[in-house]
């Protein structure tokens, strides 16, 4: 029996999903969808798309997810900005699964027609969409219709891999000609139900290797070296975080925090609230998922 101060982080955590200070965050749209989040479309500037004698054409990157992608939106920005001149547009909801990005979910969705997947590829012709889960196995989003991990995990699966299945060939259908490349975000360790984390990712695995796509293990960058599947709250610094002041929060120790006391889940340091924005602080979870699924696009865009 879970302990009811799980059951409140874990739905406070993936329903809300919105980290810190409101007014420290770029100004979005108000809401479309009863409990989503509006997207916030960052594009970097046209001088940055500008490719250098050097380098090949810089990427066009789609970044969507639910609320892990709403907190880590902008520090994965200025990543493939920094270091691949990206043209990136991040278009999270909080609290949503993969049906949500289906079109002909937008009856019983949080995602609004024009931000499904396949719309916004065809407007913005991206060479790579990532794609951040969490899972959603409490069946909050309509599109799920009640199939939850808890109750019939055996039915969660089929739904889920048949899901990642239909928004691959949505995407690549609405690409058209240049299909985009997708990049899957692996989760990190989850305490409550480690295994359904294991099946996810190897979901994830198995439908990157069936289209010809990939799968950033940003979750293993925030794992124990020894043990990939086991949950800690502090990991030790690495040696980008140590040499960067305030990415190793506890120097003395050597160790660094990637969860808040009160939320097993999320990375931003800050505390949730019921808007759902980017993290307006230094996390360093937060930063180590970025920095692969950057390693992981470099790969796409050479």
């Amino acid at each position: 029996m879970r302990k009811p101060w799980v059951v409140g982080v874990l739905l406070t955590g993936v329903l809300l999903g919105g980290c810190g200070d409101p007014a420290s965050a770029p100004e979005e749209p108000a809401p479309t969808a009863p409990g989503a989040s509006a997207p916030t479309h960052q594009r970097a500037p046209a001088s940055a798309a500008s490719p250098g004698p050097e380098r090949k054409r810089a990427p066009t990157v789609l970044y969507l997810g639910d609320s892990l992608a709403m907190e880590s939106q902008k520090v994965l920005g200025q990543e493939l900005r920094r270091d691949l001149k990206a043209r990136y547009t991040a278009a999270p909801y909080s609290g949503t699964t993969l049906c949500d990005y289906l079109e002909g979910t937008a009856e019983r969705s949080l995602v609004p027609a024009a931000d499904k997947a396949a719309a916004l590829v065809r407007g913005l012709r991206p060479d790579v969409v990532v794609l951040q889960f969490w899972g959603n196995s409490w069946g909050y989003t309509p599109c799920m219709d009640g199939i939850t991990y808890d109750k019939t995990p055996a039915r969660y699966f089929s739904r889920y891999d048949a899901d990642a299945r239909r928004l691959t060939e949505q995407i690549a259908a609405a690409g058209g000609g240049k299909r985009p490349r997708i990049v899957w975000v692996s989760q990190g360790p989850d305490p409550i139900t480690p295994e359904r984390v294991r099946r996810v990712n190897a979901l994830y695995e198995k439908r990157a290797a069936a289209s010809g796509d990939l799968v950033a293990d940003a979750g293993k960058a925030v794992s124990p070296a020894t043990d990939r599947y086991t949950w800690m709250r502090y990991l030790p610094c690495t040696p980008y975080e140590r040499d960067h002041p305030g990415l190793c929060t506890q120097p003395g120790r050597d160790r660094t925090a990637l969860h808040r006391d009160d939320d097993y889940l999320h990375f931003c340091l800050a505390p949730t609230t019921s808007t759902p924005k980017p993290c307006p602080v230094r996390s360093p979870g937060i930063l180590r998922i970025a920095r692969e699924v950057t390693k992981t696009v470099r790969q796409v865009a050479g």
